[in-house]
C-alpha cells in the first residue's frame, strides 16, 4: 500500500526485453533506503517488485499485462519517473490510500497556469467516471491529488508549485498519457451496496 505522497524523481536507467516480460532499470537512491529484495516500490502509480538493487539503481520485472494496461509501456531510458516505497505503519499517511493497481489511463487535456497553481485537465475511462466525485482523491501517476471538478469524461486538479517542482506532473504536457488509479474505498462501497441491492429483491 502506498500513500501517493512522492519520495522521489527517478530515471530509467534501462530497459531489457524478456520475451514475456521487461526488465526495468530505475535509478534512485533514495527509495533504496531500508528497501531489500521483494520490497515493493510504486513507479507511476504502479507497484512493482524489487528484483535486485546496488544501493543507487534497481530491477523489477513488468509483465506484458502491465505494459498493456499502463504508461509504463511507453517510458525509455532517461524518463523521469514518480517514486514511493510502500507504507509502513509508523509513517502518516499525507495523501490516501493508493494500492499502485492501475484502473485505468489518462490523457492530460489542458494546462491552465495561474500565480501559484496550475489547473490541469485529464481524461477519463468512462468505467471510472462513476467513483470520482468533486474533492473527492484520485492517483494521477502515483501522486494522491483532490479532484477539483469530475466530469463524465474527464476531471480537473490543482496542482500546488511542491507537487509541480517534485513529480513528473510538472513537465507533463497535452496529450501524454498518466495511470489512474481511483479510491478503492469508493469501488468497496459499490459492491457492498450492490450485493444489499440484490439481497432486497429477493
Amino acid at each position: 500500500m502506498f500513500t501517493g505522497i512522492i519520495e522521489e524523481l527517478g530515471t530509467i536507467a534501462d530497459l531489457t526485453d524478456q520475451g514475456d516480460a521487461v526488465r526495468l532499470r530505475v535509478s534512485g537512491p533514495l527509495v533504496l533506503e531500508g528497501t531489500a529484495p521483494g520490497d515493493s516500490i510504486s513507479v507511476n502509480g504502479c507497484c512493482l517488485t524489487v528484483v535486485e538493487h546496488d544501493g543507487q539503481e534497481w530491477s523489477a520485472d513488468v509483465m506484458h499485462q502491465t505494459l498493456r494496461m499502463t504508461s509504463l509501456a511507453g517510458v525509455a531510458p532517461g524518463d523521469r519517473v514518480n517514486l514511493e516505497r510502500a507504507v509502513t505503519a509508523e509513517k502518516r499517511l499525507g495523501g490516501h490510500v493508493v494500492q499502485g493497481h492501475v484502473d485505468g489511463v489518462g490523457e492530460v487535456l489542458a494546462r491552465t497556469p495561474s500565480e501559484h497553481w496550475e489547473l490541469v485537465e485529464v481524461s477519463l475511462p468512462p468505467h471510472l467516471a462513476r467513483y470520482l466525485v468533486d474533492q473527492g482523491s484520485i492517483s494521477v501517476d502515483g501522486v494522491s491529488l483532490t479532484v477539483v471538478e469530475a466530469g463524465d469524461e474527464s476531471f480537473t486538479v490543482s496542482l500546488i508549485p511542491e507537487t509541480l517542482a517534485r513529480t513528473t506532473l510538472g513537465s507533463r504536457t497535452v496529450g501524454d498519457r498518466v495511470n489512474l488509479e481511483v479510491d478503492v474505498i469508493a469501488k468497496h462501497v459499490e459492491k457492498l451496496v450492490r450485493v444489499y441491492a440484490q439481497n432486497q429483491e429477493k
